[in-house]
């Protein structure tokens, strides 16, 4: 089934982030060679793609785990989590309507 990891960014992450993007990516890169990384990306925190020092106000992933409990663990793990990027992380499940 689909999960909706959903990291919600402290204020001023940017540096943060910065230091742990790395890690973080190559954990998203696993899940995307192993089939499982539906999409992933990051909140800019203003109306841009490039948001600057304004940086970002949290992360989405959608990707596929066996189970809730799956995905929790695979959430809790993530370094953004334990650089202390994230103030919290939203698991939920995803039914994917769209693109078919």
């Amino acid at each position: 089934m689909l999960y909706a990891i959903i990291g919600h960014d402290v204020p001023n992450s940017l540096d943060k982030r910065l230091a742990a993007r790395p890690a973080h990516l190559a954990r998203l890169q696993l899940l995307q060679a192993a089939g499982k990384l539906l999409l992933a990306g990051p909140f800019p925190a203003i109306d841009s793609n490039d948001p600057g020092p304004a940086g970002f106000t949290g992360s989405l992933i959608v990707a596929e785990f066996p189970d809730l409990h799956s995905a929790t663990l695979w959430a809790q793990a993530d370094p953004y989590l334990a650089a202390g990027v994230y103030a919290d992380v939203t698991i939920k499940p995803f039914k994917q309507v769209f693109p078919q």
